[in-house]
């Protein structure tokens, strides 16, 4: 398959690897540093899943997607929030059969998008302002995916994967059926190839709450406190914050038709699996990177606003959260 992955850092980057490494024709864009050596010397995957080997793939990386043209598969392993301005600028990578891929945390741009309840084409401004995203990207393209992993870029061209193999891909309009059962079933079985844990979502919203849950307890608490998940499940009094937390996110997602079937302490076990691994917004506040506070709880808070649901834990938390990264310089 022809596959280009915008944004090559550490989900992005695993994908690049895997799918390269299968015999995918694979191109990666992204920026600076990452992108020379990328470049220069390949990208190198240090897999701590198997006994922390070392292998360095070569690929084509740019910075232009207009060089490219149409691709088979493109995944999207950005920020929530650097996708609007990047958009409009991989159009030429979309054909009519193009499955666009966004491996994104948070509640997606696309998630009332096909959504057949009387939520459908809503837009959420936390992540979506203006809803500029809504009009830009055809819908029919899009396929869900939901990423149980764990990687970080810890230097220019060297993506470490650190936990988890689990990509969970469905329909976005919760069909299975003909020529979209076809097109699935290629990409998790592209995936499959790959070394990775594909699995096919008849129910992809389901999946984004189980895991948008997790992110928007787990987070927050790790970016205040710089503890790996490991460490904080471990801690009681860490989770005395995040047991609240997920309780009311789980209210959220039943007040849009989503029962996440599970309990607080079932979901903790959940985030066991990942170890000793450092979460997303715990790298991106270490980096000094902008942290995706809108699209994981600020967007949650969004929607339960909406109906009217109170969330006094989370949005305490994202109070610290915010004053946090205000005082950090990174929002």
């Amino acid at each position: 398959m022809k596959v280009c992955v915008v944004g090559a850092g550490a989900i992005g980057g695993l994908l690049a690897f895997r799918l390269a490494a299968a015999g995918n024709e694979v191109s990666v864009i992204v920026r600076g540093a990452h992108r020379e050596a990328i470049e220069a010397r390949g990208l190198t995957l240090v897999d701590y899943l198997d006994g922390k080997s070392s292998s360095t793939q070569a690929m084509h990386a740019v910075d232009d997607p207009g060089s490219l043209g149409p691709q088979d598969v493109v995944f999207i392993g950005l920020k929530a929030h650097a996708i609007p301005e990047l958009l409009p600028r991989i159009a030429t990578l979309i054909g009519p059969a193009t499955m666009l891929v966004p491996a994104i945390n948070g509640v997606p741009w696309w998630y009332f998008q096909r959504e057949g309840s009387e939520h459908d084409g809503l837009v959420v401004r936390s992540v979506d302002p203006a809803g500029a995203m809504h009009a830009q990207v055809d819908a029919s393209s899009i396929i869900g995916c939901v990423v149980h992993a764990a990687a970080e870029v810890r230097e220019p061209g060297v993506v470490h994967h650190t936990g988890g193999k689990g990509f969970i891909v469905g329909e976005i309009d919760r069909s299975l059926s003909d020529p979209k059962t076809e097109r699935i079933g290629r990409l998790a079985a592209a995936l499959r190839d790959a070394r990775l844990d594909a699995t096919v979502s008849s129910d992809i919203r389901k999946d984004v709450w189980s895991k948008l849950i997790g992110n928007l307890s787990f987070n927050p608490v790790a970016a205040l406190t710089y503890a790996h998940m490991g460490r904080i499940c471990g801690s009681e009094g860490l989770l005395d914050v995040i047991r609240p937390m997920l309780r009311e996110g789980m209210a959220v997602a039943k007040a849009y038709g989503i029962e996440i079937g599970m309990t607080p302490n079932q979901r903790i076990d959940v985030a066991r699996h990942l170890g000793a691994a450092r979460i997303s917004m715990h790298q991106d506040f270490e980096a000094h990177r902008k942290p995706e506070i809108d699209a994981i709880v600020g967007a949650v808070i969004e929607l339960a606003e909406r109906v009217d649901l109170p969330m006094p834990v989370t949005k305490m938390v994202r109070a610290l959260l915010r004053e946090r990264a205000i005082s950090d310089g990174l929002i």
